[in-house]
């Protein structure tokens, strides 16, 4: 009998993130190093997983709310690196206001990625689909999405709400993000766990 090699999942990096709160403070970081941070830090959303991060700016940089900066694995222009994970309850009150509006603009920024998941979400359990847990979308919407992707797939955000008459899916989107972010949900749709 052949054994088989546990293969470590690929572990998965944000490469841009949106600045929500900007300032300079001490913060520990936790961790083999322990080590304290004195300097600028940025609290940032990631652009591919919703990723809450604390960063440490590079000295002489200033950053403003929504700004996109690279945070990936080569030179940094604006980042010098990465603290860490955060939850949303470790946001400022400043960038808890300014998470809706980022989650918003990456949404609408990458239109074709989430129109995608309403060409080919499917159920989650016998009773429950994936499109029914974003905010305002019962049955009758799910149905209608569903008879309407099999005619054919959505192309834009515009196309889904003519042939559905959904109201504004990046509002819709956004708020599940958003709920996914201030609550640990049974079922994650666009995040992942912290």
């Amino acid at each position: 009998m052949e054994r088989r090699r546990f293969r470590p999942r690929e572990k998965k990096y944000e490469e841009y993130a949106y600045v929500l709160d900007f300032m300079f403070r001490e913060i520990r970081a936790v961790g083999p190093g322990r080590r304290r941070v004195v300097g600028p830090v940025v609290q940032l959303v990631g652009e591919d997983y919703f990723t809450l991060l604390e960063a440490v700016a590079k000295m002489g940089v200033e950053l403003k709310p929504q700004d996109r900066v690279y945070i990936g694995r080569n030179e940094r222009e604006y980042i010098a690196y990465i603290v860490g994970r955060i939850s949303y309850n470790d946001l400022t009150a400043a960038a808890k206001a300014e998470l809706p509006i980022a989650v918003e603009t990456i949404v609408a920024r990458n239109e074709k990625r989430f129109v995608e998941f309403f060409n080919t979400a499917g159920p989650l359990t016998p009773r429950l689909h994936a499109l029914e847990l974003l905010p305002g979308i019962g049955k009758r919407f799910m149905w209608l999405i569903v008879e309407e992707r099999q005619k054919r797939p959505f192309e834009s955000f515009e196309d889904l709400q003519k042939r559905t008459g959904l109201p504004n899916p990046v509002k819709i989107i956004a708020r599940r993000v958003l709920e996914e972010l201030m609550t640990d949900p049974r079922y994650r749709l666009f995040t992942r766990p912290p």
